[in-house]
């Protein structure tokens, strides 16, 4: 029998787990605290930097990162009024085609995690 080498047993785990590798990447990018919270809470619709600040109880450093990579990951836009001065933020087209999944996800928490 020929020993199998690395290569090869790499190879067989990465088709594998070819099947996960979608979920995995999408909880690598929404699956934080943080960014769940303020996905969700813009499903709403627009809001200012202090009514998802209230609405979620993240800090304004916490919030600012995670406002910031969800823009980079083209999920959350930004746009600036200059008068009076204020910063908006909603949900792209990309964020919100999370919405369904984000609801089948909460229900299913709530049937099988009791919550």
């Amino acid at each position: 029998m020929k020993p199998q080498s690395r290569s090869d047993t790499d190879e067989e785990v990465k088709e594998k787990n070819s099947g996960a590798c979608p979920v995995v990447r999408a909880v690598e990018e929404i699956g934080s605290k943080w960014r769940l919270n303020v996905l969700h809470d813009l499903q709403e619709g627009e809001k200012r930097f202090n009514e998802i600040k209230g609405s979620t109880g993240a800090s304004s450093s916490t919030l600012s990162r995670v406002l910031e990579d969800l823009e980079e990951l083209e999920l959350v836009e930004r746009r600036v009024e200059e008068r009076p001065i204020a910063s908006y933020y909603s949900l792209t087209e990309k964020g919100e085609a999370l919405g369904p999944a984000l609801d089948e996800l909460g229900e299913w928490s709530k049937e099988w995690l009791g919550k």
